[in-house]
């Protein structure tokens, strides 16, 4: 063997040797979980549906467990009172984030809210999209906004009733969602219901949904990055390419339109939507958000925004025809509520409808959009209940499994909203029993609009309508199977025959 071929096979030898021994030990001191295999680690023990095999696991090594998925630790969380401890009590030690390879892309990760170190540049964007986008007063102010959306999902569901149309209740919460922020966004609907035209965007976010909830190899082996072996990243390069080159469009009309009117000289909006009101800090103040920051903003709200809030409507509703006096119940307490008054439930009639918001509750403790919550990272080496937590492990909060665990709920694999009707849990970061929308520093920041949009969409809809399975299919029959993506959705679309009531 030549000196050249040796040196070549040496080091990568060594390397592969060195590979093996570290996938092989472990760290006494990670908190217990199953023992990792050479190279691979853990990826054996993860199933389709991972949130489940993991709550598996967690019944066996306990709620504080930690895995080795290639070359990445990963510390999974299974309770409430361990959540709280990281995402309250240590908050800001578990403020990272680890960024999937798809999100590194245009430069996305660089500009993203949700994948950006909480640093200043963070910050400053958290500040903008809180009082720009979902504070109190500009959510009531767009309030006009939702209802002619609901109004026209009504609209639509009223011609289905006509013309004897399923309805894909699935696809009409998610174009629902997507027109509800486009017009906040932008003023224009990005989305119709029964067209195939105006349909770019809306296909556009689906795709890159679709990529992003697929787990990636490069991911859990670096070494791999280059080559994209599933061709995860190429795809999302096109999806998002395709979303910021439409965002772009919008972009460059209204500034097109905006130095063609002497009407933005003197007030600070003509349409009052968010575009114009980032527009005018941008003319203002460019370092306080770049033309870059409003369009990867605009897309990272359209990702986050939609599909959790779909998804929720079409399992809110699986829920309600699965158990028809749940159902009842609901339409009882939003008929009384809302007589005398017009077929779209007001923001501010939800306070008046606590059974309502039980079955939302109820939902999202059985459904959580997203079962692991967008995943954290320790920014340094953290002691939690004596173990450590090394520098840059993944945390992964098992909503999931929180909501289903019996030492929490009582039969937690029952649809109960009553369990939410006395005592004061809610969904909004303090109760850690349920935080579908996370919890800290780095909680969903449009955590109100969704609450605004889940019950003004759901209690219209049962309130104006009945509903029956496709194909006189019976209520216990149904298929309650789930398909684990970047939201938790339903293996088969929830396809329902609307009547008036």
């Amino acid at each position: 063997m030549d000196y050249f071929t040796l040196s070549f096979l040496f080091p990568l030898v060594l390397a592969l040797a060195y590979a093996i021994i570290n996938s092989c030990r472990r760290n006494s001191r990670l908190p217990p979980g199953p023992f990792p295999l050479p190279i691979i680690g853990n990826l054996l023990h993860i199933s389709d549906n991972p949130h489940q095999s993991l709550a598996t696991l967690a019944k066996r090594y306990g709620p504080l467990m930690s895995l080795k998925f290639g070359t990445r630790t990963t510390v999974v969380v299974s309770s409430p009172d361990i959540a709280k401890d990281f995402f309250q009590t240590h908050d800001h030690s578990f403020s990272g984030r680890p960024i999937p390879d798809t999100v590194r892309v245009v430069d996305h990760d660089n500009y993203s809210l949700v994948w950006l170190p909480a640093g200043d540049q963070w910050r400053r964007l958290r500040k903008i999209s809180k009082e720009y986008l979902f504070s109190v007063q500009r959510l009531d102010a767009s309030e006009h906004i939702r209802q002619q959306k609901v109004r026209d999902l009504l609209d639509y569901v009223n011609g289905c009733c006509a013309s004897g149309k399923v309805v894909n209740m699935g696809g009409v919460a998610f174009t629902t969602s997507l027109n509800a922020l486009s017009n906040l966004m932008f003023s224009l609907d990005s989305a119709q219901y029964d067209s195939v035209s105006s349909q770019e965007f809306k296909d556009a976010v689906s795709a890159l949904l679709e990529v992003a909830g697929k787990p990636n190899m490069a991911d859990f082996f670096p070494i791999l990055k280059p080559f994209d072996p599933q061709g995860l990243k190429r795809h999302s390069n096109v999806c998002i390419e395709k979303l910021l080159a439409i965002i772009d469009g919008i972009v460059d009309q209204r500034l097109q339109a905006r130095s063609g009117s002497s009407v933005y000289d003197n007030v600070p909006s003509k349409n009052n939507d968010v575009l114009d009101l980032l527009l005018n800090i941008n003319q203002k103040d460019e370092s306080e958000i770049s033309r870059d920051d409003i369009t990867h903003l605009f897309l990272e709200l359209f990702i986050a925004g939609i599909d959790t809030t779909s998804s929720t409507i079409e399992w809110a509703m699986v829920e309600l025809i699965h158990n028809p006096h749940v159902l009842e119940k609901a339409r009882l307490e939003v008929t009384q509520v809302m007589e005398n008054k017009n077929n779209v439930i007001q923001e501010s009639d939800i306070a008046r409808l606590p059974y309502l918001q039980a079955v939302i509750k109820e939902t999202l403790r059985l459904h959580p959009p997203i079962p692991f919550l967008v995943p954290h990272q320790a920014i340094h080496d953290v002691e939690i209940h004596s173990y450590l937590v090394p520098k840059n492990a993944q945390i992964l909060c098992n909503v999931w499994a929180m909501g289903r665990d019996p030492k929490i709920w009582s039969q937690p694999e029952k649809f109960m909203p009553e369990r939410f009707l006395e005592g004061k849990i809610d969904y909004k970061g303090q109760s850690f029993e349920l935080i579908p929308f996370g919890a800290g520093r780095r909680s969903c920041p449009g955590i109100n609009i969704a609450h605004r949009m889940l019950h003004m969409m759901l209690g219209s809809l049962i309130r104006e309508f009945d509903w029956k399975l496709k194909g006189n299919m019976r209520e216990q029959d149904m298929d309650m199977d789930e398909k684990f993506g970047l939201t938790l959705q339903r293996k088969v679309p929830l396809m329902l025959i609307p009547t008036k009531i």
